[in-house]
């Protein structure tokens, strides 16, 4: 479906405004706009694979089955300036400035681009990882995944490769779903979640040994195959293998012609800005930034772009973002348990849970 946004009005000419992903950092950057008051010369247009924004926070839950479809969908807002396009992103090219879509040969057009695209998998280069494994990154692999965790017969064996936050929650969610079955965690490292103060490392690997959830240290997966993999030269079968083993940011951005960090994200300026194409903004995990990725980072980064966007679309000098504060960051281990680092102080047990399941209240009705 193809919608043209250049509307002549005298010698005025619409602005086109493109948020290609609605993700954390897209939608509070939507909100934003919104809050800040659309002008009438603005036509924005959110380009997203799906009809609404996910919670990507908890599609390990969605994996375990421990939470339905519809607890982690939210409507993207209405406003009569705002349109939508549901469908694949296949080329970004910023020298023409347009967007291409899959099965639609006329490109969507714009003047100011936000790129929220988020991250997928990093395989590391591993032969059959990709093919062969489970992964958490999108609400569609997160229901794939479940189908087959949740139609194992009883004592099957669950392999969960990575201990970081990703693979704490989809092992710990699987444990509470399907007590019956084998798990299995590997740990690159000699303990988990390597990111987190030592306390929480201790706590979640007591957590793990005390509900029969096997760790193996010093993991170095070199092979996947269906059904097996092998780690440090030996293979070890295994019904389902999920992949939490790191994640880059999306292809599409890893092929702009941009200057990007060693993680192969982009750099831009103090005001999110490609240095090259200013009238292009990027977001969440598309972004170079010292801070470690997560939901509230993107979040805080979208606000911010939103009153820049907001400014530089009523023709003010854009207010510079100020320093990003994050109150912490929180785990769960199943549904009463819980981690996290708490305005730098390191919390678990119910506390941390009670509170990210308050964060995620507070997202749902933002």
């Amino acid at each position: 479906m193809n919608i043209d946004f250049t509307i002549d009005r005298g010698f005025e000419k619409m602005k086109r405004v493109v948020l290609i992903g609605g993700g954390y950092g897209g939608m509070n950057a939507l909100h934003q706009l919104i809050d800040n008051g659309i002008p009438n010369d603005v036509q924005i247009t959110v380009i997203d694979r799906n009809p609404y924004h996910s919670l990507k926070t908890e599609f390990y839950a969605i994996l375990a089955g421990t939470k339905s479809d519809k607890e982690v969908r939210i409507d993207f807002p209405v406003h009569e300036q705002i349109s939508y396009i549901f469908g694949e992103v296949v080329e970004i090219n910023t020298e023409t400035e347009h967007i291409r879509m899959k099965d639609n040969e006329v490109p969507v057009e714009y003047d100011f681009l936000l790129i929220g695209l988020g991250c997928e998998d990093n395989y590391h280069g591993i032969q059959g990882a990709m093919e062969y494994t489970e992964s958490v990154q999108t609400i569609t692999k997160a229901r794939q995944a479940s189908i087959k965790i949740n139609c194992l017969p009883a004592y099957s064996q669950v392999s969960v490769v990575g201990a970081g936050l990703s693979g704490i929650e989809v092992a710990s969610e699987i444990r509470e779903s399907r007590p019956d079955l084998n798990i299995r965690l590997l740990d690159r490292g000699s303990s988990v979640l390597s990111a987190f103060d030592e306390k929480i490392q201790s706590y979640v690997e007591d957590w793990f040994n005390k509900n029969e959830v096997k760790i193996l240290h010093h993991s170095n997966v070199e092979l996947v195959a269906e059904g097996i993999f092998y780690n440090n030269g030996e293979g070890i079968e295994s019904d389902v293998i999920i992949w939490t083993a790191g994640v880059r940011p999306n292809y599409l951005v890893r092929s702009l012609p941009f200057e990007k960090d060693r993680q192969e994200k982009i750099i831009v300026n103090e005001f999110y800005q490609v240095p090259s194409n200013p009238n292009v903004f990027v977001v969440g995990d598309c972004v170079a930034s010292e801070h470690s990725p997560s939901a509230q980072l993107a979040g805080v980064q979208g606000e911010q772009i939103g009153d820049i966007l907001a400014d530089v679309l009523n023709g003010k000098e854009a207010r510079k973002p100020g320093d990003i504060k994050l109150k912490g960051q929180l785990g769960s281990l199943g549904k009463s348990d819980g981690f996290g680092n708490m305005y730098r102080k390191p919390v678990t047990g119910l506390l941390p849970r009670l509170a990210k399941s308050g964060v995620l209240w507070l997202n749902k009705r933002h």
